[in-house]
């Protein structure tokens, strides 16, 4: 961490945005997850019933929900730049008999990076199925989340591209 500083505080120590202006504008892509761990006699009644709840389809809102995040990180977010989603793509299903993993990609081409929005819509994804959910139960565990791959601009993580 040795010469690493937060990029959202000015010299005084201030919250402020990162300017990009200078940056060139670059291909762009994140992946990220977010796991939801259900009770076991919940992710049996789920599985059994394709992935209804009462208030419907719970994979496809939860994409949607997800969808629209991605595209409102920015308003979410006070230091979040608004980027061009050119890409959206997720992918939903079962890690294990009770937890449900989301992945959430995003691409854009410009100065800055889709991280925030691939884990926004990741998270938000996850919180969709949890307010789909909860009648069967409170006991639903959102997380965690987390950055599987980022790449475009300084830094390559993970498998992205």
């Amino acid at each position: 961490m040795a010469g690493k500083r937060l990029t959202h505080v000015d010299e005084s120590g201030r919250p402020a945005m990162v300017d990009v202006s200078g940056k060139q504008a670059t291909a762009r892509e994140a992946v990220a997850e977010c796991r939801v761990r259900f009770p076991v006699a919940v992710a049996k009644q789920l599985r059994a019933g394709g992935m209804r709840s009462a208030k419907g389809p719970v994979a496809d809102t939860a994409i949607i929900a997800g969808t629209m995040a991605v595209k409102r990180t920015h308003e979410l977010l006070p230091f979040c730049h608004p980027l061009p989603i050119e890409g959206c793509r997720f992918d939903v299903g079962w890690a294990s008999d009770t937890v449900l993993r989301i992945e959430c990609a995003a691409k854009t081409t410009h100065r800055t990076g889709v991280e925030m929005e691939a884990l926004t819509g990741a998270t938000v994804a996850a919180l969709t199925v949890y307010d789909m959910c909860k009648a069967l139960s409170h006991a639903i565990i959102i997380g965690p989340a987390k950055l599987l791959a980022k790449r475009g601009g300084k830094r390559t993580v993970g498998r992205a591209g």
